[in-house]
């Protein structure tokens, strides 16, 4: 009998993998790269719009491999089974990303500060490209009311379409790997899964943009290290929990600030996404490096205790 749970977990992982990357590849290759790549406006904005879409497919995937299976909804990772418990964790979805962010950005602004513009030229730059009047009045009230809105309103805004990853990553995929791996084996095979499902929209420029040296495949893997650190602190608050809830938060959180750093680069210095001071670089993630370590730590440490 557990050899056949083990068989029937595997054939889940495998269903859930091929219609989520199915999916998403065939709709990336097959309507959003010509969309994007159109010169009609029209075109570029669907492509805008289909791209955001793709977050909601891993969901889809889950909806589909459990009726598919016929496994049910009964475990499915989103209702916290830790009840008042689980509230520091989502405190820890809403704010936790915000502080890391900052803390990366100051350790390379601190190692690079030639790279740092007080008088935040590289927003005045994207702001001027968009068509609007910059002054410096204009830019400091556009950075704190940028930054307010993605503290407190971003996570909620953004916590409906990250469910739809987290959902799958964290609420589905995590706990059935879980039942035939170690958990190293799983922090890392997850992440790199993530970050391989991200490719089709890390080739089109998402958070590394295009033109770098072995574009499209070096920031395809760096985005998959990336998707490996911070899969490692979404796992944990979602075991902690029970439910992908706080992980859905915190990733909402994360994508509603992760432009922060850049509020103050300077716009002529020569920046590597691959370094910094956005999150996905190695010195400006360096605090979610750090706390993802001292995370999977704790829950190795934990699985050796139960075991």
């Amino acid at each position: 009998m557990e050899q056949n749970e083990k068989s029937l977990t595997t054939k889940r992982i495998i269903i859930y993998l091929a219609i989520t990357f199915g999916v998403t590849y065939l709709l990336s290759f097959a309507v959003i790269y010509p969309a994007v790549s159109s010169i009609s406006v029209g075109m570029q904005m669907l492509g805008q719009l289909l791209v955001g879409s793709i977050m909601f497919i891993p969901a889809i995937g889950v909806l589909l491999t459990r009726l598919i299976t016929k496994e049910g909804f009964k475990d499915s990772y989103i209702v916290p089974k830790t009840g008042k418990k689980s509230i520091p964790y989502f405190l820890f979805g809403w704010f936790g990303p915000w502080v890391l962010i900052i803390l990366g950005a100051i350790v390379f602004y601190v190692i690079f500060p030639d790279k740092f513009d007080s008088g935040m030229s590289y927003m005045a730059a994207t702001l001027s490209a968009q068509g609007t009047e910059v002054t410096a009045d204009m830019l400091k009230m556009t950075m704190i009311a940028q930054s307010l809105t993605a503290l407190l309103i971003g996570p909620l805004l953004n916590i409906f379409t990250c469910f739809g990853e987290e959902w799958g990553w964290r609420g589905y995929l995590l706990p059935k790997m879980q039942e035939k791996f170690s958990l190293p084996v799983v922090l890392l095979v997850n992440g790199i899964i993530w970050g391989l499902w991200h490719a089709p929209l890390t080739a089109i420029g998402h958070n590394y943009g295009v033109g770098y040296w072995g574009y499209p495949f070096t920031g395809i893997l760096a985005m998959c290290c990336f998707c490996i650190v911070i899969g490692v602190i979404f796992t944990f608050i979602t075991i902690r929990t029970g439910s992908c809830l706080p992980a859905a938060l915190a990733h909402g959180s994360l994508n509603g600030f992760a432009a922060a750093p850049l509020f103050f680069a300077d716009v002529n210095a020569n920046i590597s996404p691959f370094v910094g001071p956005a999150s996905t670089g190695i010195i400006g993630g360096s605090a979610f490096i750090v706390c993802a370590i001292i995370m999977a730590v704790i829950m190795i440490k934990d699985t050796q205790k139960t075991a």
